[in-house]
């Protein structure tokens, strides 16, 4: 090769880099796919909207403490209007109409300060600070479920994508086999049934083919719908998945990590507190409430000496009985409550299990990695070769035929190994509560 030749050929080669790096950049990651949920799943927006409520009803449950003013007017007009009439043994008096014109305005402001409530409003606000603290654990817990919902969905769109690619390269290999056959048979150099074999090979190819092509269709629609986007985006997902470091650690430490920060386990531990603390506030409801009260009551009259009065004084209320309407709805949070504590329980040795699952699965993908690599390049030697030796009437139809379906079985096993090994480390990361 010439000098002139050697830069033409290193500046394509560089052009081709470039592309290539270019169409990398281009790429949507799972990363980028991740941070486009995040503000655009519907689930994620009704957590929050989750954690919104929960914080104002937070608020409310302290508020509670705080006095309360309350305002009542009314307007009262009357068929007649009373008198007031004062009959003694020495004295007869009658007044003339309370009321001027047979009507009257009332109206009153009354502050209430809660003195005492049994522990009401404290257990109130223990309750409404445990579901706060539930919400925002679930929001957390919602998060890393859809993180991994996209994960799977971007994985299931590059697998549909490499399996229509395999379907292709099906399709060209019968094809050329096709051709091959049709000249043999053309020279009488084989039988018809060969010929047919290769006809119905091939149209089952395309089948496949057709197949595929639908498949990646409904995969990225339902990977667009994750995301919010359309669902007839055409998305360009970059190949390489990113890796979380969390299978160098040893299994007992990973299970120890999982049960510390896993979301569902924080929320379901705060539901549990919530329903404890409501049923104190149940049972805070059947003992004295004491509160300090203070009006002003403007009411119209034509015969006390005041219009307006002032007030100050304490009230005092106690339910003395309510046919144990109290108590048995105590006992029923508080066995929702136990409830609550035995799901945890049960949780934390799902997640357990979880962990362990998903590490177990991640090296067996990781071993399948390594195995179909090597089938993979064997399984296209064999065809090579297959089709050599059919060439010059040394190998069957029917052995070309198989090299076809080994070298296409070879490539999926090899490429959803490989989809797998990264899924497994996404959804151990997900176990663990590092996703």
């Amino acid at each position: 090769m010439t000098q002139r030749g050697s830069r033409l050929l290193l500046a394509a080669a560089a052009l081709l880099a470039g592309a290539a790096i270019s169409l990398r950049v281009r790429a949507e990651t799972l990363e980028q796919a991740w941070r486009i949920a995040a503000t655009r799943n519907q689930t994620l927006a009704a957590a929050a909207a989750e954690v919104q409520a929960a914080r104002a009803g937070a608020r409310a449950a302290r508020d509670a403490r705080w006095p309360s003013i309350e305002a009542q007017a009314s307007y009262t007009h009357l068929g007649q209007a009373p008198e007031l009439d004062v009959v003694t043994p020495s004295l007869a008096f009658r007044s003339g109409p309370i009321f001027k014109d047979n009507q009257y305005v009332s109206g009153t402001v009354q502050m209430r300060v809660p003195l005492y409530t049994g522990g009401a409003i404290r257990a109130g606000v223990a309750a409404a600070r445990d579901g706060l603290r539930g919400a925002t654990a679930e929001q957390h817990a919602t998060a890393e479920d859809v993180r991994l919902e996209v994960a799977e969905a971007y994985v299931a769109v590059l697998r549909a994508q490499r399996q229509a690619r395999v379907a292709d390269l099906s399709v060209k290999s019968l094809a050329a086999h096709l051709r091959d056959v049709k000249a043999k048979f053309d020279r009488q150099m084989v039988a018809k049934s060969d010929l047919l074999a290769a006809e119905v090979a091939l149209a089952n190819a395309r089948s496949s083919q057709v197949s595929a092509g639908n498949a990646l269709e409904v995969s990225r629609e339902e990977y667009n719908r994750l995301l919010g986007e359309p669902l007839e985006r055409v998305p360009h997902l970059d190949p390489v998945l990113p890796s979380i470091a969390v299978d160098r650690l040893p299994l007992a430490e990973l299970v120890q990590r999982a049960l510390e920060t896993r979301g569902e386990l924080h929320a379901l531990a705060a539901h549990a507190g919530a329903l404890a603390a409501r049923a104190r506030a149940a049972d805070a409801s059947r003992l004295p409430h004491l509160a300090a009260m203070g009006g002003y009551t403007h009411f119209d009259n034509q015969i006390l000496n005041h219009q307006n009065f002032s007030s100050v004084g304490v009230g005092f209320t106690w339910k003395l009985f309510d046919g144990g309407a109290a108590a048995n709805e105590a006992d029923a949070l508080r066995a929702r409550s136990r409830a609550e504590r035995r799901r945890l329980a049960d949780l934390r040795s799902r997640i357990a299990l979880e962990v362990r699952a998903d590490w177990q699965a991640l090296a067996a993908a990781r071993a399948r990695v390594n195995a179909s690599r090597a089938a993979t390049a064997q399984a296209a030697e064999n065809l090579h070769v297959s089709r050599q030796l059919y060439g010059v009437g040394l190998a069957s139809n029917t052995q070309v035929l198989q090299a076809v379906t080994l070298r296409t079985q070879a490539q999926e096993d090899y490429n959803n190994s490989r989809l797998d090994a990264a899924l497994d480390g996404l959804r151990l990361a997900y176990a663990v509560g590092a996703l």
